[in-house]
C-alpha cells in the first residue's frame, strides 16, 4: 500500500506538470521583436528630411486566412496602456503619420496581410510569414507630424521633444494583443532637406494641440457624396465605399452608424475622390445602416443608408479568434483549476482510503496487546 507522503509527493507532481503543460500549449506572453536600420545604422532616422528605414520582426502570430493582419506605423504612444487591447485609443494614447488606405501610399502606413487572407490584395508590407517574421521598408517623413482625431481637429507631433518608434498594431480593426509591439527610434542631423514630405491621413481618433496657424486651407468643393459597394456589406466583413466632391488632399473620417466602427483620416485624391474600406463589426444587426463622413475642414458631412446581410458563421467563428487571445488564456486557466479540483478531490479520497485501510491493523496491533 503506497503510504501517505508519497501519495501527496506524486499529487505535487501532478499538479505541476498539468501547470506546465496548460501554459505550453497556452499563447505565449513574449512581444514580438521588431529590428529597425536605416543603412549601416541602427535605430535612427534622419532629424534633417525624410528617411527610409528597414523594418525586420519575428515573435509576431500568423493565422493562415485569417482576416486582417498588422498595421506597421511610425508616431508616439503615452504610457504602457496605449495598446488597443488595453483600450488604448488612437490619437490619444498613441499617434501616427498618417497616410492614404491604399496599397500605392506614400509608404508613411504599411499593411502586413496573414497568408490567404481575403485581404492580402491590398497588402504593401508583404505576408507574415508561418514562423512570425516580417520584413518590409517603413518611409518617415521627417522629426515631427500631423495626426488627425476623430473630430477633425489636427494634432501636432515634434520627435525631437517626445520618443517616437515604430507601432504594430492588429489591422482592419481586429485586435491582438500577441501583434502589439512599440520600438523606439533616435533622431540625428544625417544631412539632407529639412523640409518633410507632405503628410496623407489614415488614423487618428481624438484631438490635442492645434497645428501652426501657417497651415494651408483646404479649397471647398462642390456638394460631396458617399456611395458603398452593397454587395461587401456582409456582417463581419470588410465593406468598401467611395466619397466623390472633396477637395484634393482633403482629410476626413468615415463612421459606421453612431460611431459604432470609425475609419481615417482619410486623404482626397487630385479629383477630390477618395476609395476605403472599413471592417463591419461581426456583431453587426442585418438591416439598415448609416455610414456617414466627417470633413477635417469644409465641415461635409454626407451619409449613405445601405443594407447589411447576416454573415457566415464559420467566417464570425475565424474572426472572433483572431481578435484576441485573452479567450484562449481564460480557457487554459480554467482548465487548470478544475484539474486542480479534480486532483484534489482524488487526494482527499486515497487519503480515505489509506485511513481505512491502515485503521483494522491498529485495531488488531492493540487486541494483540490486550492478548499478551
Amino acid at each position: 500500500m503506497m503510504s501517505l507522503r508519497r501519495v501527496l509527493a506524486a499529487a505535487v507532481v501532478a499538479t505541476c506538470c498539468a501547470s506546465f503543460l496548460v501554459l505550453a500549449e497556452g499563447p505565449a506572453e513574449a512581444a514580438p521583436r521588431v529590428t529597425i536600420t536605416n543603412g549601416d545604422k541602427g535605430a535612427v532616422a534622419n532629424a534633417d528630411g525624410p528617411s527610409s528605414l528597414t523594418i525586420k520582426g519575428s515573435g509576431f502570430q500568423s493565422i493562415k486566412g485569417g482576416f486582417g493582419g498588422i498595421y506597421v506605423l511610425f508616431g508616439w504612444i503615452d504610457g504602457a496602456n496605449w495598446r488597443p487591447s488595453r483600450g488604448g485609443v488612437s490619437g490619444k494614447d498613441f499617434r501616427y503619420v498618417p497616410d492614404s488606405q491604399t496599397k500605392s501610399n506614400k509608404g508613411y502606413e504599411k499593411f502586413v496581410a496573414y497568408p490567404g487572407s481575403e485581404t492580402a490584395y491590398a497588402a504593401n508590407g508583404g505576408l507574415i510569414a508561418a514562423n512570425g517574421t516580417i520584413s518590409l521598408t517603413l518611409n518617415i517623413p521627417g522629426p515631427s507630424f500631423d495626426a488627425v482625431g476623430t473630430d477633425s481637429k489636427p494634432v501636432h507631433v515634434d520627435c525631437l521633444k517626445v520618443t517616437c518608434g515604430v507601432i504594430t498594431i492588429g489591422a482592419h480593426g481586429v485586435v491582438n494583443p500577441a501583434n502589439e509591439s512599440f520600438t523606439p527610434v533616435s533622431f540625428q542631423h544625417l544631412g539632407g532637406s529639412s523640409t518633410p514630405a507632405a503628410n496623407s491621413g489614415t488614423a487618428g481618433t481624438t484631438s490635442g494641440t492645434s497645428l501652426p496657424p501657417a497651415a494651408a486651407p483646404v479649397t471647398k468643393a462642390g456638394p460631396a457624396t458617399i456611395t458603398v459597394d452593397r454587395a461587401t456589406a456582409i456582417a463581419g466583413r470588410v465593406m468598401t465605399f467611395r466619397v466623390s466632391g472633396l477637395a484634393a488632399g482633403e482629410q476626413a473620417v468615415v463612421t459606421l452608424d453612431d460611431g459604432l466602427v470609425s475609419v481615417g483620416p482619410l486623404t482626397a485624391a487630385a479629383d477630390g475622390s477618395l476609395v476605403g474600406i472599413i471592417q463591419l463589426p461581426v456583431a453587426t444587426e442585418a438591416g439598415t445602416h448609416t455610414l456617414r463622413l466627417v470633413s477635417s475642414a469644409s465641415g461635409k458631412t454626407p451619409q449613405a443608408n445601405f443594407p447589411v446581410r447576416a454573415g457566415d458563421p464559420a467566417a464570425a467563428a475565424a474572426s472572433d479568434s483572431g481578435n484576441s487571445m485573452l479567450d484562449s488564456r481564460v480557457a487554459a486557466w480554467c482548465f487548470l483549476g478544475v484539474a486542480a479540483v479534480a486532483l484534489a478531490g482524488v487526494i482527499a479520497l486515497t487519503v480515505l482510503r489509506l485511513r481505512r485501510a491502515r485503521r483494522p491493523r491498529i485495531v488488531a496491533s492493540r487486541a494483540a496487546g490486550e492478548v499478551r
